[in-house]
């Protein structure tokens, strides 16, 4: 799923004071207990709350060496997301990019849920695309970095990235998902990055989403396996 374009084009530096963000509060703590996210892994990365429209949302913070450089919404029984369009144009990153810092080897998920999925599976070397999948796959040449606007987190985190020998690709399962599987394997380079391949669901011939969808009904020890069991990209 692609998210909106925001209307913001400056960047303006926020707080979690100037954002208004707040501790969780026990029925978001059960939503995401629901999910098989523990407390520990929501207060490691610092996911939070706010208040929006009287409505309490989910506030999952992109940080940078110590430094709040945005925030993505989630309102939890909607499933309807927002960005903090004060600072998204001008600084978009990967979700979770100081845990992979000091990696020779990560994981690249499409969503900030599946990456705090792979946190109970025991992987912190992951980070999660910011903004969703694209529909397709581009026919045309990757572009240079000053016109590859969908895809400039990349650009904004390659210190990160490029010092990765091996890049595990574990998107969604769907249309979209292996679409930016495809998007992100040509421009960090197929030779380096490895595809995750989703367990099937019991008795039936379809294949589980993402990440948080296999910890929740295999546990993450399955979910870990399939990490482990992920297989070269395709170069073709």
């Amino acid at each position: 799923m692609s998210l909106p374009d925001p209307i913001a084009n400056v960047e303006e530096k926020v707080t979690v004071k100037s954002l208004d963000l707040k501790p969780l509060c026990d029925e978001v703590k059960e939503y995401f207990a629901g999910r098989s996210i523990s407390e520990k892994t929501l207060e490691r990365n610092r996911v939070m709350q706010k208040i929006i429209g009287g409505e309490i949302v989910i506030a999952f913070t992109y940080w940078e060496r110590e430094e709040l450089v945005t925030c993505k919404y989630r309102w939890y029984l909607t499933r309807k997301f927002s960005l903090e369009r004060k600072t998204w144009v001008a600084r978009r990153i990967l979700y979770g990019v100081d845990d992979i810092e000091q990696a020779s080897e990560i994981i690249i998920v499409e969503g900030e849920s599946d990456k705090l999925a792979m946190e109970e599976a025991g992987f912190l070397n992951c980070v999660s695309v910011p903004d969703g999948a694209p529909d397709c796959v581009s026919s045309k040449p990757v572009p240079p970095e000053s016109k590859d606007k969908s895809f400039k987190y990349l650009w904004n985190c390659n210190d990160y990235l490029k010092k990765a020998s091996r890049i595990v690709i574990a998107t969604d399962g769907d249309v979209p998902g292996h679409c930016l599987a495809e998007e992100l394997a040509r421009r960090l380079g197929k030779e380096r990055c490895w595809r995750v391949k989703w367990p099937k669901k019991s008795d039936e011939d379809k294949h589980f989403k993402d990440a948080n969808e296999v910890l929740m009904s295999m546990g993450p020890h399955v979910l870990k396996e399939a990490v482990l069991n992920a297989e070269p990209y395709p170069i073709l």
